[in-house]
């Protein structure tokens, strides 16, 4: 069975921005409101930090609702992980995400800086700094079979777009313009030299695009 190398639930904004500038500690994307890219997620039955009952249906919660099927092993860059740059100034930085992470496997994480691996829960987290396809041999052998997520950020879908290694991509296009930041793309046209695309509309104003090799 091959195993693929996906981007799913990606978001960026109508012109092509998923994080801005300047990231710290109190703003992990920067000057961009996450809250502006995500409440597409964020409103669905299917988002994991739902606290009440309802939210929407349709084809935003079948996207969220579907996040982690097959899913084996994720790989994401050192960014998503920390704002820290540099050799590590400490090892008590687990992550944003709390005693919980949401990933549920296996986590690879590139960076140029050696650190032990850990693991929280069911998340275990490892610290490599390798090209991209030794990175995703690494990550295919820890998913035992499944896919491989690839989950960001921009520079790390990029790194692993320009080796041509991703299979399928699910990018959901917000609505709101930043102008600046860490861009995806000019064009969602740029990939299509390379992939099928099918763009759908969604009532919540997003636009999902999926993209698959040719």
């Amino acid at each position: 069975m091959t195993q693929l190398l996906k981007v799913q639930n990606f978001t960026v904004s109508a012109d092509g921005v998923a994080c801005g500038e300047n990231q710290t500690l109190e703003r992990p994307f920067g000057h961009v409101d996450p809250g502006q890219l995500f409440s597409w997620a964020g409103a669905t039955a299917s988002w994991p930090g739902r606290r009440d009952p309802g939210g929407s249906r349709g084809l935003d919660d079948y996207m969220t609702r579907d996040f982690s099927l097959n899913i084996g092993a994720e790989i994401m860059g050192r960014n998503k992980f920390s704002p820290q740059r540099g050799p590590w100034e400490n090892h008590e930085w687990q992550g944003w995400w709390g005693d919980e992470p949401p990933f549920h496997t296996p986590v690879f994480v590139l960076t140029h800086h050696k650190r032990p691996s850990f693991t929280l829960s069911d998340t275990t987290f490892h610290f490599v700094d390798g090209e991209p396809a030794d990175v995703l041999a690494q990550a295919r052998e820890a998913a035992q079979g499944k896919d491989v997520r690839l989950g960001g950020g921009v520079s790390t879908i990029r790194e692993f777009l320009d080796a041509d290694l991703v299979d399928t991509l699910h990018v959901a296009v917000s609505p709101v313009k930043f102008g600046t930041g860490m861009r995806l793309w000019d064009s969602p046209d740029d990939l299509r030299d390379r992939f099928h695309l099918d763009v759908v509309p969604s009532p919540s104003g997003v636009t999902h695009h999926l993209f698959w090799r040719k």
